[in-house]
């Protein structure tokens, strides 16, 4: 019997510059849902990629002195790279510059041309060049872009609209025949009630003032604007063909279960794209879920704030899972969330370390003290029945959660089984029940319980935590891994030996990782020194400096930073010590001419009396180097 599909898509990042945690939720978010699927028995396709084209990445280009191309490719290897270290399992990795993708799209702009869908005219308005967008005098918001509040630029070019209107009616229709097509209900209310009842412009779908993009085929001084390109990843990677000719992988999987997509961009994805596939004669997506996003201290993520936190530096210092655990609980359904590192270290204490950690420690080292190691018997009381039951329903609490993207909620239900647990083992006092022999069955069975408790809560996290379910089926020793053993409190073998018990995650002291990650992220020190304050030409030439030919050089004994020189002045020679052994072999430096200071007063430096001091400059990486003359200098020839 085959297995009903599954078809998640993210929204395709942005090539300008590499995502930041908030962007990079998104994908852990896709990636949760995409493995839960696969592990309930869904055939599950899971897509995600990048958008390789516009403006914004062209000048980006321009300024670097690369081609476009270049650029996309750094940046796309980045998000990728990024998305596998976040343990991300894609079925498929888009770019909008792959040939099949661009002969498509191609395609797909001359159908809708043909078909009267799309038409030529130019184009007056102010565009947003970060937001790849126009938008009229009224919608500008104190004379900038209404959605990144940028800076707009007022443009005039021909170019190619797409009529809109043609199809509001039937996507206004469509969306009251299905309450769940645009999720959370909030935004559905918001694209209706904002720009659906009060009608639909015609959309400009190319541009002529820039050349990086998918060019239209019939008109070669055009490209395609980006949401006719970008949108129709979900398609083309499937293998769409406008012409009829569609590939396996489309007639399977279309149309999506949901795309996953950030609040900012729900009105491309559910006003622009729905009717494009009306215009298509395509199925539309089942839902289109405008996820919130995750801010940092409460403000949106922005690098001229200064608050852009990326993945690489959260999972260096906290570890993968930890950072997934964080983005997936703390982010409400339909409201903003908030990272912090206070709230990320309180996090990973309270939860992982407290909750689960110990859970899991606790229990494997009293089955190796109690029990050699061994899976004990197992018998069910009364007394055992709460747990059980708990753990037996928790599977279907978790379903009922994840059916409606509820992801943080699930989540809270795989921990109320850990939180019970942990109460069983108070309730239950092993460590008593051990001083006694009579009491060995009854302490078999509360350690076989809460074995068989861990190993549900371990299947349960494996789309979430998938690194941390695997070190726990490691301790467990078990092949039970599969949703399917989740039916029977019974999947721990007795008599069969558990693994080593190992810390899951290690507790952090806020204060010292506060401090550590403030060191990091403390601006680099100046590349020069600041100039002193102002001297007058009298104040300068208080220094004698002469030039000096070094006659001998030693090391100052008993000192590893000192040197020991006899200088040639022109009238007499003079003892000087200076600290520049680090740098300088002596042998290096006889027959030199350097600089002195003349008249300096004689001090006595490791039993050595230094009459003068040798002009260095302080060099980066903390090097010394020594200013020399050129040979044939005078000795005591004036430095002025």
């Amino acid at each position: 019997m085959s297995k009903e599909k599954y078809y998640i898509t993210t929204a395709i990042a942005y090539t300008s510059r590499v995502p930041h945690i908030g962007n990079t939720y998104e994908a852990v978010l896709a990636d949760a849902i995409a493995r839960y699927k696969r592990m309930v028995g869904y055939d599950v396709y899971f897509l995600t990629g990048t958008d390789e084209h516009g403006q914004k990445i062209q000048k980006q280009a321009e300024e670097a002195g690369i081609t476009p191309q270049e650029h996309v490719d750094h940046i796309a290897g980045e998000i990728r790279r990024i998305w596998d270290r976040m343990n991300v399992s894609y079925d498929q990795f888009i770019r909008t510059t792959d040939d099949y993708h661009v002969k498509t799209v191609q395609k797909i702009f001359k159908k809708l041309y043909e078909q009267g869908d799309i038409y030529k005219s130019s184009y007056q308005g102010h565009y947003c060049v970060a937001c790849e967008s126009f938008f009229t005098e009224t919608q500008l918001v104190n004379g900038c872009c209404p959605d990144c509040g940028g800076p707009v630029e007022l443009a005039s070019e021909e170019a190619y609209f797409f009529k809109l209107s043609n199809y509001t009616d039937r996507l206004i229709k469509h969306i009251e025949e299905n309450p769940d097509f645009i999720q959370p209900e909030a935004r559905r209310n918001e694209m209706v009630n904002n720009f659906l009842k009060p009608g639909l412009s015609d959309l400009c779908v190319s541009r002529s003032s820039f050349t990086w993009g998918v060019p239209v085929e019939f008109d070669p001084g055009h490209v395609i604007y980006v949401w006719i390109d970008a949108l129709s990843n979900y398609i083309t990677a499937l293998g769409y063909d406008p012409d009829g000719e569609c590939g396996e992988l489309y007639r399977k999987y279309w149309p999506a279960e949901v795309h996953l997509i950030g609040k900012d961009i729900l009105r491309f994805h559910t006003l622009y794209w729905p009717i494009m596939l009306m215009a298509l004669g395509e199925p539309l997506p089942k839902q289109v879920f405008g996820h919130p996003w995750l801010l940092m201290s409460g403000e949106k993520m922005s690098k001229s704030k200064g608050n852009v936190i990326y993945a690489d530096e959260l999972c260096d210092l906290f570890g993968v899972d930890a950072v997934r655990y964080y983005v997936l609980h703390e982010m409400p359904f339909a409201s903003d969330g908030s990272l912090t590192y206070e709230l990320l270290i309180s996090r990973i204490n309270s939860d992982l370390v407290n909750i689960l950690g110990n859970l899991v420690n606790r229990t494997l080292a009293m089955v190796g003290k109690y029990f050699g190691g061994i899976v004990p018997e197992k018998t069910l009381t009364d007394a055992d029945l709460d747990l059980c039951e708990l753990a037996l329903a928790t599977p279907a609490a978790v379903e009922k959660k994840m059916s409606k993207l509820h992801v943080a909620d699930a989540i809270d239900e795989v921990w109320a089984l850990l939180r019970r647990s942990n109460k069983y083992i108070d309730e239950t006092t092993p460590w008593l029940l051990a001083k006694n022999e009579e009491d060995k069955p009854r302490l078999a069975a509360v350690l076989y319980n809460l074995l068989e408790s861990i190993r549900f809560a371990a299947v349960l996290l494996k789309p979430f935590l998938p690194e941390t379910a695997e070190r726990i089926f490691a301790q467990l020793n078990t092949d039970a891994r599969d949703y399917e053993s989740l039916s029977a409190f019974n999947g721990m073998v007795a008599g069969a030996p558990v693994g080593e018990a190992q810390p899951l995650f290690m507790r952090i002291d806020e204060a010292a990782m506060l401090a550590e990650i403030e060191k990091r992220n403390a601006p680099p020190p100046p590349p020069f020194p600041p100039i002193g304050e102002e001297i007058s030409i009298d104040d300068f030439f208080v220094p004698d400096l002469r030039a000096a030919k070094v006659v001998s050089c030693e090391a100052v004994k008993k000192s590893d930073k000192l040197l020991k020189f006899i200088l040639d002045i022109g009238f007499e020679q003079r003892q000087v010590v200076s600290g520049i052994a680090k740098w300088y072999k002596p042998e290096e430096l006889v027959g030199k001419t350097v600089i002195v200071v003349a008249n300096l007063k004689p001090v006595v430096l490791r039993g050595v009396e230094s009459r003068g001091m040798i002009l260095s400059v302080d060099d980066k990486d903390d090097t010394v180097r020594l200013i020399t003359l050129p040979e044939g200098t005078t000795p005591g020839a004036k430095i002025r």
